[in-house]
Parts: structure tokens; C-alpha cells; sequence
């Protein structure tokens, strides 16, 4: 497994990170993996040279962390693994039990690490952009995560360019921690991040980590499951343009020879702006799947070709899920 550098900092990480919010409780949604069948996921990852894991309190609400934690730890030494997590997501009914307020985030990145079982995390990410909470709030609190020695990094996740920008900004001012990552969706049917937070990304020296690199599965070719038949963000694509890529994604991977899954996979991983694309699985074999696709070298003419029936679409973030939820509901 290749390592790279993770954006302008001394880190590196494998070139591949496992996403875990399949992993942990089916308790919390029943497409989830309870732990006896999450230890294989986790251990065949690990031999295939995956040593970056991105976990989140919110997943499977705290067990996911306690899956993750306790299973990739005694497998494997801390110091060569790169473990983050990530706060936001209500974890109760308390109004004070989400967000990114000071004392949310000074709480939860002490639960997160008594569940993981470690010190520290290498990277805290903040999960979505809080409109609630003041930047400067969040930031020093962020800060101050950091100074403790609880993170060696920040990232944050879904989120607008420019609140990204806004958060950074206001780090750098006062001297406080900034964020050296961001991690949005990415897809042959979801290339939004390249209009603003991809070269925002780069011109800053942040490490972009990429989700769904499979357009929520429906780039994989393969029947709906119980994850997909009920992922709100699915609602995005099936309208004609995104069937005609995903035909295009299915005729390159015949010509390959390989599963569709592997050249959507393909397309991702070599993706100019992407310094490691996280991979979900439910079983060692999609693991395996994902590593096999992440290494297919596609041709300019085949990215030229997938590429092309692209348009411009809707920004999909918790504000725009929100607001659609609340439309359909009504």
C-alpha cells in the first residue's frame, strides 16, 4: 500500500482510508455490522496495508468508536495508525449534546477517546458547518483539542468553500489551529467540490479525503441493498444524465474486465485533487475490490469518456438534505 503525504503537513497515510460508519451497531441501522462481523472488514484492511481509519461519535451513536478502537488496537501498534474521528451529530436528545459548541466539542473528544481506547486522535474533524455556534467559539475550542494533545490535527467535513475559508480565517487571526483537511463527497456523478472547495483545497495545502466514491452504490451495478434503499442521499441521481454515466462506467469496466465498482473506484483514487479516498465495505472482499480498483490506471480517453456527460447539479450538504427532507415531509 502506497503512503502519501497528507497535504502540506509531515503526516502520511496510507493511500486508501476505511470509512467505518458501516461498522459497529445494527441496533443503530440495520444495514450496520455488528462486531463479530466488522473484525474481518477491520483485519483484512489492515493486511492489505490500510492504516488510516475514519471513524465518527455518531456512528452507531459511540459503539462504532468501541468497534473500531478496540479491534484495530490489538492488531496493530498505535504509532503506525492513523486514527480520526468526528463530532457534530446529536449522540442524545439534549440540545447540548451536538453542534460544534465549546463544550460539546471538550466533551466529546473525551468520549471519543475512552471508546476508541487511546490518548489521542491524529485527526478531529468537525462533521458539518455549525450555524448555531460563533467560528471563533469553535475554533478555540478546536485549538485548544489540539494544545491538550487530544488531536495532532483538525479537519472539518461537508460543508460550503467559503465557511471553510471563514473557519481557517479566523484560526489564523488569533493564532489558533487551522484545519489541514477536508473531507466531502466525490464521484463521477457528484464533481460539485471541483467548481470551489477542491482548488480552495489546494491553494490552502489541505489533504481532501473523499466519500461515496461509488455515487452511493449506484455506480457499482449492483441491486439495491439495505443500506441503499433507504440513504436520503440517493435521491440525488437516477435521472437520465447520471444513467448514461453510469452505462459509460459499466462499458469501460467490460472492456477492463473488472466490476463497474472498480473503475467509478478508478476515477476517484486518481483524481488530481484527492490525497486518499475513503472505501466502505461490508464484507474483506469489497475491501479487496476497492484496493484492486484504486490501483487501475484509466487512460486520459477513458476519464475523457466517463467524464463527458457531466452537468453542473444541486450542491449536496446537510443544509440542501435538510431542506429537501422537510419539503418532502410536507
Amino acid at each position: 500500500m502506497q503512503h502519501v503525504r497528507f497535504g502540506a503537513t509531515g503526516l502520511k497515510v496510507s493511500r486508501l482510508c476505511l470509512g467505518t460508519m458501516g461498522l459497529g451497531s445494527s441496533a443503530w441501522k440495520g444495514w450496520v455490522l455488528d462486531e463479530a462481523a466488522s473484525i474481518p472488514i477491520l483485519k483484512r484492511a489492515l493486511d492489505l496495508g490500510i492504516t488510516f481509519f475514519d471513524m465518527a461519535d455518531w456512528y452507531s451513536l459511540g459503539r462504532s468508536e468501541e468497534v473500531v478502537g478496540r479491534n484495530v488496537l490489538d492488531m496493530a501498534r498505535r504509532e503506525e495508525l492513523v486514527l480520526a474521528t468526528k463530532v457534530f451529530y446529536p449522540m442524545s436528545d439534549d440540545p447540548n449534546d451536538r453542534g460544534l459548541s465549546r463544550g460539546h466539542i471538550l466533551d466529546s473528544i473525551d468520549r471519543s477517546l475512552r471508546r476508541i481506547g487511546t490518548d489521542h486522535v491524529d485527526l478531529y474533524i468537525v462533521h458539518a458547518f455549525d450555524p448555531e455556534t460563533p467560528i471563533a467559539e469553535t475554533m478555540q475550542a478546536l485549538h485548544d483539542v489540539v494544545r491538550a494533545g487530544k488531536a495532532r490535527y483538525l479537519g472539518a467535513s461537508t460543508m460550503y468553500a467559503w465557511q471553510l475559508a471563514e473557519m481557517n480565517a479566523v484560526a489564523r487571526a488569533n493564532g489558533w489551529t487551522e484545519f489541514v483537511n477536508m473531507q466531502c463527497q466525490l464521484s463521477l456523478l457528484y464533481r460539485e467540490e471541483e467548481r470551489e472547495m477542491l482548488p480552495y483545497c489546494a491553494h490552502a495545502g489541505m489533504a481532501v479525503t473523499t466519500f461515496s466514491p461509488l455515487g452511493r452504490g449506484y455506480l457499482s451495478g449492483a441491486p439495491p441493498n439495505a443500506r441503499t434503499v433507504h440513504d436520503p442521499y440517493l435521491e440525488w441521481f437516477g435521472d437520465p444524465i447520471d444513467r448514461e454515466i453510469a452505462r459509460r462506467t459499466a462499458e469501460v469496466a467490460a472492456r477492463r474486465g473488472v466490476a463497474a465498482a472498480q473503475i467509478a473506484m478508478a476515477w476517484v483514487a486518481s483524481h488530481p485533487g484527492v490525497a486518499a479516498p475513503l472505501i466502505g465495505a461490508d464484507s474483506p472482499s469489497q475491501v479487496d475490490a476497492a484496493v484492486a480498483g484504486a490501483a487501475l490506471v484509466l487512460s486520459d480517453e477513458e476519464r475523457a469518456y466517463l467524464e463527458a456527460p457531466y452537468r453542473p447539479r444541486d450542491i449536496i450538504n446537510d443544509y440542501n438534505l435538510v431542506r429537501r427532507a422537510r419539503a418532502l415531509a410536507e
